[in-house]
């Protein structure tokens, strides 16, 4: 049964917006590349609609906006490095905070093999369908990144 496009917006743009703002590592990007994926869907929601599974559809759509996305996002500066000295309760907010700095610097390829991995759970199989690759291909993007990742030191910790 085909769902309207409101109703197939109205249940997935939660789902989409996490996603893409895990990706992109900016929730502001992330809502402009689920927009202009929204938009796009929008016209084409006739044959869309009518797949066996539009929303993995949509999240191919947001991570090819995300890939071929033109602008460059501003680096980010960060605090300088304060150590209170003492055991801090959220201190793995700040891990999982340096694990998304160090995931955002990625490559895009890679950070996107990267979250669809580790994030979304997908296979070898289903990455390379994703990214339009090969699964050699994705193996080698993971392990570039999760080599780069172990370098970074706040991140040694939680891999």
């Amino acid at each position: 049964m085909t769902t309207s496009f409101e109703e197939f917006v109205t249940a997935q743009v939660t789902p989409l917006l996490r996603y893409a703002t895990v990706l992109t590592g900016d929730p502001h990007l992330a809502q402009d590349v689920v927009q202009e994926s929204l938009l796009r869907a929008q016209q084409r929601w006739g044959r869309i609609g009518g797949l066996d599974a539009p929303a993995a559809y949509l999240k191919r759509m947001v991570t090819n906006e995300f890939l071929s996305w033109r602008r460059r996002l501003k680096p980010h500066v960060p605090l300088s490095d304060v150590d209170p000295g003492t055991d801090d309760p959220t201190d793995h907010y700040d891990v999982r905070d340096a694990m998304l700095h160090a995931i955002a610097k990625l490559p895009r390829k890679q950070r996107a093999a990267v979250v669809l991995r580790y994030y979304e759970g997908y296979d070898d199989r289903e990455i390379a369908a994703t990214l339009g690759c090969s699964q050699t291909t994705v193996r080698s993007h993971i392990s570039r990144a999760l080599s780069t990742l172990r370098t970074v030191d706040r991140v040694k910790e939680a891999l």
